[in-house]
């Protein structure tokens, strides 16, 4: 599972709306929870705006695990998550209940000097051939929170912009290289956070009452369910993978005819209609007939 928090502006008194330093605007901070390899929203939070991005995330969590541990008791389950989420409260958590974890920790003196020496050597690397360097360590590494050391992958890399070191803390086992690209995928998680909130209109969180916010958020969260059942439905018949929006308008958003029937309902469609071809290939995913 993907854990990502996200901004969503607000553009008058809502309840629960408050200004973050961050992102320099007044805002709700919604939690979201996406399955990291297909892009299903598995949850959607509401939460005040000057919420840290950690907040509720472990209560969240244990709600998950109670409703997926109870319908498929041997499920093995892991956490991606960024920086917002390095809390000890999250590692305990995990470690206690068997989940693996990957997390990133913000950059700090200690940690640096941690990957000091492969600093150097990515520098080096970097000067003698004229490209980009790019390599990866481990270590043990305990803040002063938490009740024990724990691994820590580390990337450094030397290039003509200049330096870069990131750091993820994991109980996984892989090999540092494996690791950290493993991290970077949850980059695509940006991507599905675009599809809920611009696509599927997912910022439009305007009532005053936060409760009913919280319920106009679920409803985008369904509607972005439903479009990406769809889209998985025509992947699966050789469709190439659309946007949201770009799905809603060639397949939804069109003048049609509907007739219940006694056993059947029947769509009537223009026959020059663009998006027809996906209509045919959905048909035939679903099992479906059609005249």
């Amino acid at each position: 599972m993907d854990f990502d928090a996200t901004d969503d502006p607000v553009h008058g008194e809502q309840e629960g709306s408050y200004y973050h330093g961050y992102y320099r605007q007044y805002m709700y901070h919604p939690l979201l929870v996406f399955d990291g390899e297909s892009g299903h929203l598995l949850c959607a939070l509401l939460r005040a705006g000057n919420t840290h991005a950690s907040n509720s995330s472990v209560a969240l969590l244990k709600r998950i695990i109670s409703r997926l541990r109870g319908r498929w008791p041997e499920v093995e389950v892991e956490i991606r998550a960024d920086a917002g989420f390095a809390v000890p409260a999250l590692y305990d958590y995990c470690e206690a209940e068997g989940i693996a974890y990957t997390v990133g920790l913000i950059t700090n003196p200690r940690l640096q000097g941690l990957a000091e020496d492969l600093l150097d050597e990515a520098k080096a690397s970097h000067e003698e051939k004229g490209e980009k360097a790019r390599l990866f360590s481990e270590g043990l590494y305990g803040a002063r929170s938490w009740e024990k050391r724990r691994r820590v992958v580390y990337k450094a890399e030397a290039m003509e912009k200049g330096t870069n070191t990131r750091f993820v803390v994991t109980t996984r086992t892989d090999k540092p290289d494996d690791l950290y690209e493993f991290y970077a995928g949850r980059g695509e998680g940006e991507n599905w956070i675009k599809d809920l909130k611009l696509h599927m209109k997912a910022d439009r969180l305007s009532c005053h009452r936060f409760i009913s916010n919280q319920f106009r958020l679920l409803l985008h969260a369904a509607a972005y369910w439903l479009m990406d059942a769809l889209r998985r439905k025509l992947l699966r018949v050789g469709v190439r993978r659309m946007q949201l929006d770009s799905l809603r308008l060639r397949l939804i958003k069109i003048g049609g005819r509907v007739r219940e029937l006694l056993t059947k309902i029947r769509l009537h469609l223009a026959s020059g209609h663009p998006g027809q071809d996906l209509w045919h290939a959905l048909s035939g995913a679903f099992g479906a007939v059609h005249e």
